[in-house]
């Protein structure tokens, strides 16, 4: 399989204006999320997504690839679709651009899951370790069926637990969605023809799409839990663990 693999970036951030472009420990983090993607080695191919001549020459300025997409994209997965559009390749995945400690052994066990031809998009999650991110909204909770397709993302507690019991006899457990995403060509394609349902527009997840369209997710649990920046304290945070790594 000829897998690329597309990192979303976008200039304009709310919270942390230039988030692609932001330093860290001697880097701009898209170079970061860059040089983690190529050690993935399943990977064949990495392009930085952007609509910012700016970030495609901090890309080009360390050996990287890049290409200019449009400015009128309401998500990084429609982005990654233009790629697809202009870049031919069996898989592509979808890396996020700020999450500069993606571990290459978590793309590569979302890459997997394609090993079987009935999967058409999968992504990962993690065990949540700290009870305190099950209430917290910023952190994206999965639930999924016997065969490990998504039955529902949240930012909600789910499952909740009804009974403290089961809590306290340690038979619950709660995992957290990465939002890393891998699609064969024709679903991610397709994704953009997609019409948005209210359970997206109430969540504000982009994943939802899909399983209010029908397209099942396949979810790959992994070990490798990752970090993502959106504010200036995460930059901080980020920094220290890059400093003492």
């Amino acid at each position: 399989m000829t897998v690329v693999a597309v990192i979303p970036s976008r200039y304009a951030s709310t919270r942390l204006p230039a988030k692609p472009l932001a330093e860290l420990a001697g880097k701009p983090m898209v170079q970061h999320v860059y040089e983690r993607a190529r050690g993935a080695k399943l990977v064949t191919r990495v392009v930085v997504a952007t609509d910012d001549e700016r970030i495609v020459a901090a890309v080009q300025a360390f050996g990287g690839e890049a290409l200019i997409t449009r400015a009128d994209h309401r998500s990084g997965t429609e982005r990654m679709a233009e790629v697809a559009s202009h870049i031919a390749a069996d898989i592509y995945v979808n890396v996020q651009g700020d999450e500069p400690l993606i571990e290459p052994a978590a793309i590569d066990a979302a890459v997997k899951a394609m090993n079987d031809d009935a999967v058409r998009v999968a992504t990962l999650c993690v065990p949540i370790a700290h009870a305190q991110d099950i209430g917290n909204p910023n952190v994206v909770k999965v639930v999924t069926d016997f065969e490990g397709n998504a039955l529902y993302f949240s930012r909600a507690p789910i499952p909740w637990v009804r009974d403290p019991g089961d809590a306290e006899a340690g038979s619950v457990r709660h995992f957290k969605h990465l939002g890393i995403y891998v699609f064969r060509r024709d679903a991610l394609l397709e994704f953009p023809t997609l019409p948005p349902g209210e359970l997206e527009h109430i969540e504000k997840l982009e994943q939802l799409r899909l399983l209010e369209n029908g397209i099942p997710i396949r979810v790959v649990e992994t070990e490798h839990d990752s970090v993502s920046v959106d504010t200036p304290e995460d930059l901080a945070r980020v920094e220290k663990l890059l400093r003492s790594s």
